[in-house]
């Protein structure tokens, strides 16, 4: 039967060999370095200059500008929040039998006939700029329920939230023959709007 094998530590005298071995390359490396020193430079030949500063007197540093405070926010509109249906011009004979008659909304009545009523996306642009505000969009609703026209009759104050609402208020959908006009009042704050 073979046996293991095992390992063997080198003989002592290798390991002298080897360490005898490395201080001797690095002694002649030392010694080559000695004998080709660099010759010493006289330095009697570099001509001297004699240089004089003077200092300006400099004008005070402009201190920096001060932070712009913020404009405050503008007042919240006047308007109640409900739901008003302004009156529009009776309906000819014929179409008064095919429609429901028009009533006057409060806002719990608008938001149940509502069918589809996203809420407006607060900007980025306009969060980056932390803008709020209050106003007030009038929808203009035709017989089927649809929003054919969103303006804004009292405007929040920056385009960029007038232009957000406006545009998701055009996609909202209302029950057939409910209403004619919705008045919507909408604030934005930081967190969000909320009408």
């Amino acid at each position: 039967m073979a046996k293991p094998l095992l390992y063997k530590p080198p003989p002592r005298w290798q390991i002298w060999a080897y360490l005898g071995g490395a201080l001797l390359i690095h002694g002649v490396a030392v010694l080559a370095a000695m004998k080709r020193q660099a010759p010493a430079i006289d330095l009697s030949q570099i001509p001297t200059a004699e240089i004089t500063a003077t200092l300006e007197a400099q004008e005070a540093p402009t201190p920096p500008p001060e932070d712009i405070p913020l404009p405050p926010p503008p007042p919240e509109p006047q308007v109640q929040p409900e739901f008003h249906e302004e009156q529009a011009t009776p309906p000819p004979r014929q179409a008064i039998k095919q429609a429901a008659p028009i009533r006057t909304a409060t806002m719990s009545g608008a938001r149940a006939s509502a069918t589809f009523a996203p809420r407006p996306e607060y900007p980025y642009e306009a969060r980056s700029r932390k803008i709020t505000g209050s106003g007030v969009c009038v929808l203009t609703l035709d017989p089927s329920g649809a929003v054919t026209d969103a303006t804004m009759a009292v405007s929040i104050g920056n385009p960029i939230l007038d232009n957000a609402t406006v545009s998701t208020f055009r996609r909202w959908r209302f029950k057939a023959g409910m209403y004619s006009k919705v008045k919507v009042p909408i604030t934005y704050t930081l967190t969000g709007a909320s009408y």
